[in-house]
């Protein structure tokens, strides 16, 4: 599935990289410890997270996720939108909490096991 189909299919809204929305998301992963996301996530995942810091978008790049869903509606730091931008990595801003993103994912074929 395209990030693309995930914005459509749950009204997100991009903040950043809307060319870079026909990535592959292949699977899913959901934390707000960066540690975590470094040792667990794989390429091509897609992450949730709470967390609106420029350091997401480090370690985005360095795990190649697919792109990064912000959840309840929070807002990226200027700086993290610059940054994500400079580095073409997608963020999707949505208004529902990560339990019920997740959720909603999983329904639509995206799973963390694989």
């Amino acid at each position: 599935m395209k990030l693309k189909e995930i914005v459509e299919n749950l009204g997100m809204r991009v903040e950043t990289a809307p060319k870079a929305l026909n990535q592959e998301v292949t699977g899913g992963y959901v934390s707000d410890l960066l540690s975590d996301v470094m040792a667990h996530s794989k390429p091509g995942d897609v992450w949730i997270t709470l967390q609106v810091h420029p350091n997401i978008i480090a370690v985005a790049t360095l795990k190649d996720l697919a792109g990064i869903i912000i959840v309840q509606g929070r807002k990226p730091e200027e700086e993290t939108i610059a940054k994500a931008k400079s580095e073409k990595i997608p963020i999707l801003v949505c208004e529902l909490q990560a339990f019920e993103i997740v959720g909603r994912l999983y329904q639509m074929g995206i799973s963390g096991m694989r």
